[in-house]
């Protein structure tokens, strides 16, 4: 009983990918460096697939193929929005392994990513992780690690 007292509460986002972490506000599109979308964090991939970093619901997946929304347990919403300009492609370059409301877990992989096209096709393949429904009542602490590794690193807390 005297262990759920210090039980850790609030809500860890892990990485999606291996790379290098970029600050939400470094991201070269307003949209996200703004937090127009919300509070968060962004992954320059170095290849390889995009995981869960959370568990939850999917709760959407983009027409595009380009993004997915999982919902936590305690109602957060994350968008993992893979690229910029990244709509444009029409889903090529992406093959996502999820649906939605497919229940997920930290590291499940959600989608197969075609890198080298995305390259070639886009602005950055700068990845953002948002909290789209992010308010002012909690706290967001973005790690200080400069590189991730998915499904390990802790990118954002939440609290």
């Amino acid at each position: 009983m005297l262990k759920n007292l210090f039980k850790k509460s609030g809500l860890d986002i892990y990485s999606p990918s291996n790379g290098q972490i970029v600050p939400i506000e470094e991201v070269p599109d307003p949209v996200f460096s703004q937090k127009m979308m919300g509070e968060g964090v962004a992954v320059s991939p170095n290849g390889g697939d995009i995981t869960a970093p959370v568990e939850g619901k999917i709760v959407q997946v983009a027409p595009t193929k380009h993004a997915i929304g999982i919902q936590t347990n305690d109602g957060t919403e994350i968008l993992i929005h893979v690229g910029l300009e990244t709509v444009s492609l029409k889903g090529e370059g992406f093959n996502v392994l999820v649906n939605e409301g497919d229940e997920v877990s930290v590291g499940q992989k959600l989608m197969e990513v075609d890198w080298a096209f995305l390259k070639q096709s886009v602005p950055s393949i700068i990845t953002p992780i948002v909290i789209t429904n992010s308010s002012n009542d909690k706290e967001y602490n973005v790690t200080s690690e400069k590189t991730c590794k998915q499904g390990e690193t802790v990118l954002l807390s939440v609290k």
